[in-house]
């Protein structure tokens, strides 16, 4: 029995959680031995951790403002960076971005920088700041900067549309992995994910998704770099096999260059099912200049620092040098898997393409490969497809596809590891995938109830009332997302880049100006949002339709221009109306002392 409070208790109640499920593990690996077939071993894992999820969702159910919006500011410095970490390490860091790098190349390596450099500008330009205002929301921040309701309406409005863009790319991994798990339809799987998104934020809010959050994150670390380490070591490459990246990209480039590359006809490509990609470039071929590889990790370290959903993880730390410190223990979580993604997309693609391996089957006869039982199970799942497009009978490199997503969720299966790891590679998929689309759910519908429903439309509004509300818009937020996803417009990845983009167009320099500027006044802001976010928006628009684009400005990094526009009009009005009241520049300057109470203290 843990006695005392639970704060105090935390490393002891989640040493358990982790012992607890390292020994479910163990017993799914002896119910695998002893027969249990794959798709029930795959249901046992996502029901289990589901379960465990809604459980500690349910337990930290609260009827305080302070308690559902920030987690009462009680949140440890550890804690608090592991969960950030799960909202950080989305569907797309777990399941895409090891995808990205097998078909895109090593120049996706961008985003690994520009994710993770980003927390350098939260460190230095916002998160303790933002913190030492007290506020409960981001549009908090900047109506209460600023001033006035519309800038706080215009706020939420950047918010919605890079959050919603987020999640719906959420709800796709959980989709997915739910799809192949339960063996359900795609379209149905993502209602499926979305239950178990609502069931852990509903009843809890913010206290409810941080404890879920590190229970999540604890699942997803073990589910990424256990089987990385496992095939890296039945491979040959070592136990650690990050210090033999360089031996094996090269081994990669050498076969690459041994089977050459062959550019399929648009008529071979009818064949292919929508949403699948072949190996059809060499590595070095994909952001090979250097302006492709800057501009985008530019765009997403300033997106980073943008997003709404990560800057209230910073809401709950109990003071300033608390969210200071939260933020490198952030950047040390999320380094443990972004470190092993490139050598995951390593290992994938080496199993598949390399004949001196048990599991190479370029070289090998097509209807060999279509026996292959690992291939029919993916297949059945609309993501691999092989075929005979010469005619020779035997698979060439340019004959296999495969579905970005499915590199991590497949290659366990793929390099003969017990199915039990793919049962964890699911459960860790879905963890990363729900942790972020809770804090963006919950991003979404607590900006709408506090700053647009309980500071515009009705201040007087109870306590009660407005977690109603709060509660009410998550389901029908969840609802949208997930009615969006399932029409699969763009993939996972893509969707996730766009997110943040969006943010960077809207919110960067209003939030970083904000702190920074005092001569930054209201009508500059509402112009920096409103004109950044149409202008990166319409660039988004134009370059998808056709247009040519300018500066190496591509649809992936349509932020950059966004941002730059929001940054000049923000400048120009501030500096054409005018300044703020001088009780306005006393509290930015308060704001950058790290020290003292918070600004708002307890207006909420």
């Amino acid at each position: 029995m843990i006695k005392g409070n639970f704060i105090d208790n935390l490393p002891k109640v989640y040493g358990i959680y982790t012992g607890g499920f390292l020994a479910f593990i163990i017993i799914m690996s002896i119910a695998e031995q002893m027969g249990v077939t794959a798709k029930t071993i795959g249901i046992c894992f996502v029901a289990f951790t589901v379960a465990i999820y809604a459980i500690i969702g349910y337990l930290s159910r609260t009827a305080q403002a302070d308690a559902y919006y920030v987690a009462g500011r009680q949140v440890p410095t550890v804690f608090n960076g592991m969960a950030t970490a799960a909202d950080w390490m989305s569907g797309a860091s777990f399941v895409a971005m090891a995808g990205g790098i097998y078909f895109k190349g090593y120049g996706y390596m961008a985003l690994l920088v520009g994710w993770t450099g980003g927390y350098v500008l939260v460190a230095s330009l916002l998160a303790p700041y933002l913190r030492k205002f007290g506020c409960y929301t981001v549009p908090d921040f900047i109506g209460t900067r600023y001033g006035g309701n519309l800038s706080r309406f215009m706020a939420v409005v950047v918010l919605t549309v890079a959050s919603f863009t987020y999640v719906t790319a959420q709800i796709n991994a959980t989709g997915t992995i739910a799809s192949v798990a339960l063996d359900i339809p795609f379209q149905y799987a993502v209602y499926v994910g979305l239950v178990s998104i609502l069931l852990c934020s509903m009843l809890g809010g913010m206290r409810g998704v941080t404890w879920t959050q590190v229970a999540q994150y604890i699942v997803l670390i073990i589910a990424y770099l256990l089987p990385v380490f496992w095939i890296s070591n039945k491979m040959g490459a070592g136990f650690f096999p990050h210090f033999m990246l360089a031996d094996e990209v090269s081994r990669i480039a050498e076969l690459e260059a041994q089977f050459g590359f062959v550019k399929n006809s648009a008529e071979n490509l009818k064949e292919v099912p929508k949403g699948l990609a072949g190996i059809t470039k060499a590595h070095s071929a994909v952001n090979a200049t250097p302006w492709a590889f800057i501009s985008l990790a530019l765009a997403m370290m300033m997106g980073t620092a943008s997003l709404p959903h990560v800057m209230m993880r910073y809401f709950t730390t109990p003071s300033v040098k608390a969210a200071r410190k939260s933020v490198g223990w952030s950047l040390f979580f999320i380094f443990l898997l972004y470190s092993s993604a490139p050598m995951l997309a390593t290992l994938s693609k080496l199993s598949l393409i390399d004949p001196s391996l048990p599991t190479g089957i370029i070289g090998k006869s097509i209807s060999e490969v279509q026996a292959i039982d690992w291939y029919q199970n993916w297949n059945q799942a609309n993501l691999m497809f092989v075929s005979d497009f010469n005619g020779n009978g035997t698979l060439e490199l340019n004959e296999f596809f495969m579905g970005g997503k499915a590199v991590v969720l497949a290659t366990p299966e793929i390099a003969g590891l017990p199915y039990v790891i793919s049962g964890l590679v699911a459960a860790g998929g879905m963890a990363a995938a729900m942790s972020t689309a809770d804090g963006l759910i919950l991003a979404i519908a607590n900006a709408i109830s506090h700053d647009v429903y309980y500071k515009i439309i009705d201040p007087k509004a109870e306590t009660a009332k407005r977690l109603v509300v709060a509660r009410v818009l998550l389901v029908v937020i969840g609802f949208a997302g997930a009615t969006i996803a399932a029409l699969e417009i763009q993939g996972i990845l893509g969707s996730v880049i766009w997110a943040f983009d969006f943010a960077m167009s809207g919110l960067f320099f209003p939030l970083v100006l904000g702190v920074w500027w005092k001569r930054a006044n209201k009508e500059g802001a509402i112009a920096g949002m409103a004109l950044g976010l149409i202008s990166g928006a319409g660039y988004l628009v134009w370059v998808r339709n056709g247009g040519s684009g300018f500066l190496g400005i591509t649809q992936l990094t349509f932020g950059i221009f966004g941002s730059a526009v929001s940054l000049v009009s923000m400048v120009v009005v501030s500096l054409i109306t005018s300044a703020p009241s001088a009780a306005t520049q006393k509290m930015v300057d308060e704001v950058r002392v790290p020290s003292g109470k918070s600004i708002l203290g307890k207006q909420h």
